[in-house]
């Protein structure tokens, strides 16, 4: 059989609150996908404890593999899941992530036809509860463009990385000791990639809570380091300093975002 189209990855560790809700929604948008040999599904876990494998391996209708030993951490497990991968294109869903509607994949599948070597789309963001808090483009000052450039990052992560979809050839490896290697990760992939295409639909409902939040002040100076790395010194101070204020502005108006 030939390879898959998408690989959809998910990593855990001691995720049994959380896993149930990511699955679940994979199964009921791959109902309305004619061809379901088109989709990998990947769970990497990091050698969980509790109930995460048993839920897991009751999906293995459409699982395709669940690995589970010690790993270094989130980017780390992501690295794996990136090496075992074989379809043509990436999708990572964190446990609690889901995809959006029962329509989604089938319209995911259909786009990546046009060959892009990154998609792209907004995200619905919710309440561990399933409340929605609203589109990340419109809760956050991180405001969506239709034609993403990777210099868009200069202020920071632009796309959710739930919302973000790279062909895997052109995707590296993440730098798994860096909490905003996401950050990094989607910079690389539009620096290499030769198109980038808007998707006019809702990709996923993105759990609010992750590793970025839960660490905040070492991902910010992670952030810090990223920015660095790609617009140098001076644009990344200055632009860090444009961050805070446009982040007070924001949370002034509107309330805490985060």
């Amino acid at each position: 059989m030939d390879n898959p189209l998408l690989t959809i990855i998910t990593v855990t560790f001691q995720a049994e609150k959380y896993l149930g809700r990511t699955l679940k929604s994979v199964e009921k948008t791959l109902s309305q996908v004619k061809e379901t040999a088109l989709l990998e599904y990947l769970i990497i876990d990091g050698g969980s404890k509790d109930q995460t494998l048993m839920i897991a391996n009751s999906y293995k209708h459409f699982v395709s593999k669940v690995l589970s030993e010690t790993d270094k951490g989130l980017y780390d497990a992501m690295n794996k899941g990136l090496k075992l991968a074989s379809g043509k294109y990436v999708w990572f869903l964190n446990a609690g992530d889901e995809v959006y509607d029962e329509e989604t994949l089938q319209r995911l599948l259909y786009s990546l036809e046009t060959g892009a070597g990154v998609y792209y789309s907004d995200a619905m963001m919710v309440r561990e509860n399933g409340d929605e808090v609203g589109l990340r483009s419109q809760f956050t000052p991180h405001t969506l463009p239709t034609n993403l450039r990777w210099q868009d990052f200069a202020l920071g992560m632009k796309v959710c990385h739930q919302a973000f979809i790279a062909r895997r050839d052109i995707a590296p490896l993440y730098e798994y000791q860096n909490l905003s290697a996401d950050i990094d990760w989607e910079i690389e992939c539009l620096k290499r990639a030769e198109k980038v295409q808007f998707l006019p639909f809702i990709l996923c409902r993105y759990l609010l809570g992750g590793l970025s939040v839960k660490n905040h002040r070492r991902s910010l100076t992670d952030r810090y380091k990223v920015l660095k790395k790609h617009f140098g010194l001076l644009p990344t101070l200055f632009n860090h300093a444009r961050i805070f204020w446009r982040g007070y502005w924001f949370a002034k108006k509107n309330g805490k975002y985060w």
